[in-house]
């Protein structure tokens, strides 16, 4: 199984919680806007959450990171050096003395940051942290799937993987209601990949081709023409 299931099952073992989540009707029908479902030029509650969700279980909650078993300041205290010297570029000495005060101004700006610089901020921890959790990007990269943004990351860096431009071409398809049965295999593909709970990419793309196999049929006036022959 492709290793996003992988981080996703790990994830879910260590908060002692199922992976099912049951996708919406809007969801399920692909009744919202496209660039609402694919978010390319956003962030909503539910991929923030996730996001710090999986900086709290990696990292913010682990074993003396925040505070030691004796009472002092943990390895938040190291990490927010750099964060602060190289990210925040603040007075280092400016910093809260206590780890749950440091953490909690992390995650003021965590929440009140521009969707754009919580991809900034990751970047950081991901490059920051790639030696002691080298599982950090499968986790991010499972909650950026499941929450269907347009970005992954690859080699530690946040890479777009859908643009503007194809959101805007699939909703104008979408929208058009001259072919019928184009559009109907338009529909079912987009529900089939934007499923929380099981996408299905493998038939997602079998139902865009049929989309083109319909329009084509229709280009050649020939209703029984496969798509290699209504191509030639």
């Amino acid at each position: 199984r492709p290793r996003h299931h992988t981080a996703g099952r790990a994830l879910a073992q260590t908060l002692g919680v199922t992976t099912t989540t049951m996708p919406s009707f809007s969801q399920r029908k692909g009744l919202k806007p496209l660039s609402e479902i694919v978010q390319i030029s956003g962030m909503n509650d539910e991929l923030r959450n996730g996001l710090w969700n999986v900086l709290d279980v990696a990292i913010w909650s682990t074993e003396d990171f925040v505070m030691t078993r004796s009472g002092r300041t943990g390895n938040i205290w190291p990490f927010s050096r750099d964060l602060w010297f190289h990210y925040f570029k603040k007075a280092i000495d400016k910093r809260p003395d206590n780890g749950y005060e440091i953490l909690r101004e992390i995650r003021d700006h965590f929440f009140r940051s521009e969707w754009n610089e919580v991809y900034d901020f990751l970047e950081f921890v991901v490059r920051h942290e790639e030696k002691e959790r080298p599982d950090l990007t499968e986790y991010l990269n499972f909650i950026l799937e499941r929450e269907i943004a347009g970005y992954r990351f690859v080699s530690g860096v946040v890479t777009e993987i859908t643009s503007a431009e194809e959101v805007a071409m699939l909703e104008e398809a979408l929208a058009d209601t001259r072919f019928a049965s184009v559009t109907e295999h338009l529909q079912r593909a987009l529900e089939l990949f934007s499923s929380r709970e099981a996408p299905d990419y493998r038939n997602s793309i079998k139902e865009s081709i049929s989309a083109v196999e319909s329009m084509a049929k229709l280009m050649t006036d020939n209703a029984k023409a496969t798509l290699p022959d209504a191509l030639k």
